[in-house]
């Protein structure tokens, strides 16, 4: 069985497992999450969830919205029950999990992409406002969000040790390389037609940026995560994750970003635009 097809039936078994709730909220049991994963025993998995909870308050998140504890019925042999303790999961929350879980287990590796992805996408789903937005706005506010993101890749990098403009450019460089097949920022700036002096990241499209959104937020993460040194370390850190990112985008059915159109009007365009508009008003 090919990778491709191995992948799309663990997502499928992920999505089999998802519950949604009278409000419409969905959400996974940790019992039901545990054999997925491939934990064999409740105290393994549930060190697993301790650190995951940990991580959750770090990040400035309240962990009881997205770990909820619960009381589970099991049959234990001739009709008898007896209650065990189950914890309710938001998408966000089995995110953590598998980015805590054993990275040897092929489901753990996969689950780390797909939830990450899955997780971003529900959060731009759940943006009522965001989902209003025309094509151009979702553009100017996915490449805001770049811009402020790149900032915290930049800093991650500087710690591990990515210290020069040239080095940061060829970290940049292996990034974008795993997540476009191997096209680098030159080879991408040239696909797109663009001038010596425009930026790829304005020439994109918003399902283009919010790929190299997910690409740049994780790597980020995972520097800091995996306590990444040396420049070697991290531009191949880079270029996994953005293996990993374009990976999931096939697995997903998606269209490869340098097969994405460009825009006709680049960010700056938009954005004069945009204050022409408000200067009207």
């Amino acid at each position: 069985m090919s990778n491709q097809r191995i992948g799309k039936r663990r997502h499928r078994t992920f999505e089999s497992i998802r519950q949604v709730d009278a409000a419409g909220h969905e959400y996974w049991m940790a019992r039901d999450l545990q054999p997925m994963l491939e934990y064999t025993t409740w105290d393994k998995f549930k060190r697993v969830i301790d650190k995951a909870v940990e991580a959750c308050v770090q990040s400035g998140h309240a962990h009881a919205d997205h770990f909820s504890q619960m009381v589970k019925m099991v049959e234990i042999g001739s009709g008898a029950e007896r209650s065990v303790p189950d914890i309710r999961l938001s998408r966000y929350a089995c995110y953590l999990i598998v980015q805590n879980g054993d990275p040897a287990k092929p489901v753990i590796a996969n689950g780390q992409t797909y939830f990450a992805m899955q997780t971003r996408r529900q959060e731009l789903q759940d943006s009522a406002a965001f989902a209003r937005l025309s094509e151009d706005e979702k553009r100017l506010a996915i490449r805001r969000e770049l811009a402020e993101h790149n900032k915290d890749l930049a800093a991650a990098a500087r710690d591990a040790g990515v210290e020069t403009p040239l080095d940061y450019a060829a970290f940049q460089d292996h990034g974008y390389k795993g997540l476009y097949g191997g096209l680098g920022a030159k080879d991408i700036h040239a696909r797109k037609g663009l001038k010596k002096s425009q930026k790829i990241l304005d020439h994109m499209g918003s399902t283009e940026l919010a790929a190299n959104l997910f690409r740049a937020t994780q790597t980020e993460e995972k520097l800091r995560r995996d306590g990444v040194r040396g420049k070697t370390k991290a531009n191949q850190t880079h270029y996994e994750v953005g293996k990993k990112v374009r990976k999931t985008i096939t697995d997903l059915g998606g269209t490869m970003p340098e097969a994405l159109p460009t825009p006709e009007d680049g960010i700056r365009a938009l954005e004069t635009g945009r204050k022409s508009l408000e200067k009207k008003k």
